[in-house]
């Protein structure tokens, strides 16, 4: 299908409402995956370009996530005219379907820093107006003055318990209807009942206030939630990412043989599909036509391409390779594989277990609160019930759990510093506490524990009088202008020096294309390669990167995989801190032997499916194990999100990120041991800081409950026992206590 084709059939209704969403002020918004942006003088020109047309009124280009997002007047442009811009840069773009304009967590972000904000502010006020007034204890402020400073500390710390204390009031709603108490329910009652007695105190003119500590005391948990929700949206990913891998359109053969262009959701059992060679099987249905190559690797996991008859069954999401394919469609939408997949992860991350062993001591700390502050009140109801309120307030101050609530969230958000400064990425800070007790680590092996490799005696020229090693040179200055593996084992078998690349042009899923030495040469697949001669590939060159150039073919590159340069060592670390390791691969066992061999792993399984990957992982936590599931592809993402814990490397699919805790974003298993020596060093200091919220009220609420902490004093005890949590937080990654970082 020609580009002009594939724009017009945007125009289709049904097809236009799953990528276009309509905004309330009559625009229309769309989010597009863009390929082959990767020149920023040619982001420049595309940006101005779509500037330049008519009803366009925001442009919102990201090229490191190949992902752009338009805002624009519908009533103006069509949106094949906006895809025409982007074809007219020469960089594809693809619509993406409306749930991933990503709203909902771009707006509990801004939510937050709202919150935050009030709260700050009014936290530094309120701060002062009790600066004058303790002034009063050591000289003597006027009691109008005195007056006027309470009036003015309970309208400024009014909104940061009626806006900024919000998330917690409906916590502390959410743990009541489930009867689980938790930190929320503490907080949101010392907040209501402290600042309920500072206001009937300022009414009455006389008795404590305490408006400096509820608002000091938001400000932190609220800017330590903060930092948090920016780490985990950082690193967030689309969590459609494997209904995002099939078309949206498909080419249907009509009764008479014509083709028609339509939505792939408009697909029944029994239409006949053309898939164009290098195109995305948009169903799943029977081949009809002759044998072919697929790539499956979205749900075999397999690093090679399979082959095909007439009669076999094609899933969606599954690249054609070769020629061209006709398919009869059994199944299309929700229910396709690929949808059953993301389906399944969902499902998965759905039942996993939820931190037990937190939620219980939250309970218990606030269990014990309440205790202490219902047997202060009812012993001053006995000794002098005028003062039992006050007495009872006091003690719901001293014991307000500001070191037990801060403990955790000052620690997690120096982790998650230090670990993004190694290469980790926490989309889960949950997950930390659980990686520190697992004893169990189940890979996968294509793209996690291997890498593509490239001998060079693996090269097999095409072309009559050009020689291997002139071969090699050629493909390897194209193959360094990428970072993709195939292309870096390529370079990497190339040692010298390789000429000038000019007008490069690469393809995220096909290739590279320059010009070297004057001529126009691709890199890639076969299918992408070869567009520049439109000859047909040559036999048994599916599965093989190919050179090529106007003419036709020049060479084949046969890549094999070996071992990640660190997997043996970071497998060692594992096992030698009782971590047993398993492997378990979709791809055959007789590629799987080798790798597991060589890493001298004992327990591994070839042919595993998603759902067979995610039984060895529930077997293992019926034994009592804390699992861990490292892994990259799509058909890892029931296994990354039912797993205790779960890693995927950077170089892993969207549907592996989405549902992963942790992203080694520099490609490196040894993030693995960063982020499990930093999560044991985080469970160190989340204990010690509830050590010391434990011996702190055991040595303030004595007092408090006696009536002998003034307001003043109680302020000054919340924030030293803050800062004590915050600098022993800041323990967490100090270096000289970790693995030695390699780059």
């Amino acid at each position: 299908m020609n580009a002009a084709g594939m724009h017009a059939a945007w125009l289709h209704p049904r097809l236009a409402a799953q990528v276009i969403r309509p905004r309330r002020d009559g625009r229309a918004e769309i989010a597009l995956r863009v390929e082959g942006l990767t020149d920023p003088r040619q982001q420049l020109r595309l940006d101005a370009r779509l500037h330049a047309l008519p009803g366009v009124t925001r442009v919102a280009i990201d090229a490191r996530a190949q992902r752009a997002r338009i805002v624009w007047n519908p009533d103006r442009l069509a949106l094949p005219q906006l895809l025409d811009a982007f074809a007219a840069e020469q960089c594809g773009a693809r619509p993406l379907r409306r749930e991933h304009i990503d709203d909902a967590r771009s707006g509990e972000a801004n939510d937050a820093l709202k919150r935050l904000l009030v709260a700050g502010m009014c936290a530094m006020q309120v701060m002062t107006y009790a600066f004058v007034m303790y002034i009063g204890v050591v000289d003597f402020v006027d009691f109008t003055t005195r007056g006027l400073f309470r009036w003015l500390s309970l309208l400024t710390t009014a909104p940061v318990v009626a806006y900024s204390a919000q998330p917690f009031l409906a916590g502390a709603w959410r743990e009541v209807s489930t009867r689980r108490l938790g930190v929320n329910f503490t907080v949101s009652l010392a907040v209501l009942l402290t600042f309920g007695a500072s206001v009937w105190s300022t009414l009455r003119g006389h008795g404590e206030i305490y408006f400096d500590s509820v608002s000091m005391f938001v400000f932190l948990l609220l800017a330590a939630r903060h930092v948090e929700l920016r780490a985990r949206h950082a690193s967030g990913a689309l969590g459609e990412a494997a209904q995002d891998a099939t078309p949206l359109v498909a080419e249907r053969r009509r009764a008479d043989g014509s083709l028609e262009t339509i939505p792939a959701l408009e697909l029944l059992p029994g239409d006949r599909v053309r898939i164009a060679e290098g195109g995305t099987v948009p169903a799943d249905g029977v081949l009809e036509s002759e044998a072919i190559e697929v790539d499956e690797a979205l749900l075999s996991g397999e690093s090679r391409p399979r082959r095909r008859q007439r009669g076999e069954r094609l899933v969606a999401g599954a690249v054609v390779l070769g020629s061209p394919a006709e398919l009869r469609v059994e199944h299309s939408g929700d229910d396709t594989a690929a949808a059953r997949l993301g389906q399944l992860a969902g499902r998965a991350r759905q039942a996993r277990p939820g931190n037990g062993a937190a939620d219980r001591e939250a309970t218990r700390f606030v269990l014990r609160v309440l205790a202490l502050t219902t047997l202060t009140a009812l012993a001053w109801l006995w000794l002098d019930r005028a003062r039992a309120f006050d007495a009872a307030v006091a003690v719901l101050v001293v014991a307000c759990p500001c070191a037990f609530a801060l403990t955790r969230p000052a620690a997690v958000t120096r982790a998650l510093a230090v670990l993004a400064g190694r290469g980790v990425l926490v989309t889960e800070p949950a997950a930390l506490d659980t990686l520190a007790r697992v004893d169990y680590a189940l890979f996968d092996k294509t793209g996690t524990l291997t890498t593509p490799r490239l001998d060079p005696d693996a090269v097999e020229p095409l072309r009559d009088g050009l020689a291997p090693q002139q071969a090699l040179r050629l493909a390897a200055a194209l193959a360094r202008e990428s970072t993709h593996p195939l292309a870096t084992a390529l370079a990497a078998a190339w040692p010298g020096d390789t000429p000038a690349v000019h007008a490069l042009k690469v393809s995220a899923t096909a290739g590279i294309g320059a010009e070297v030495d004057g001529r126009a040469l691709r890199l890639g697949r076969p299918d992408f390669a070869l567009a520049l001669s439109g000859c047909a590939a040559p036999a048994g060159a599916a599965g093989t990167l190919l050179l090529a150039d106007a003419e036709g073919p020049l060479a084949a590159f046969h890549v094999s995989e070996a071992p990640r340069s660190d997997a043996a060592a970071t497998l060692q670390a594992l096992r030698g801190e009782g971590i047993a390791t398993v492997l378990a691969s979709g791809d055959t066992r007789a590629r799987v032997a080798p790798i597991a061999n060589a890493l001298h792993i004992k327990r591994w399984a070839g042919r595993q499916s998603p759902i067979d990957k995610l039984a060895l992982l529930e077997a293992a936590r019926a034994q009592g194990h804390v699992t861990l599931a490292v892994g990259d592809g799509s058909n890892d993402a029931p296994a990354l999100a039912g797993a205790d814990a779960s890693a995927v490397l950077a170089s892993g699919t969207d549907l592996a990120q989405a549902h992963a805790d942790l992203l080694l974003a520099r490609g490196r298993l040894d993030g693995l041991l960063q982020a499990r020596h930093v999560a044991r060093q985080l469970a160190q200091v989340v204990a010690q800081g509830r050590r010391w919220s434990l011996a702190y009220n055991l040595l303030a609420v004595p007092f408090a409950a006696a009536g002998l902490v003034p307001p003043w004093l109680a302020a000054i005890g919340m924030s030293v026992s803050s800062l004590v949590v915050v600098l022993n937080g800041l323990r967490v990654g100090r270096a000289g206590t970790g693995p030695a970082l390699r780059a």
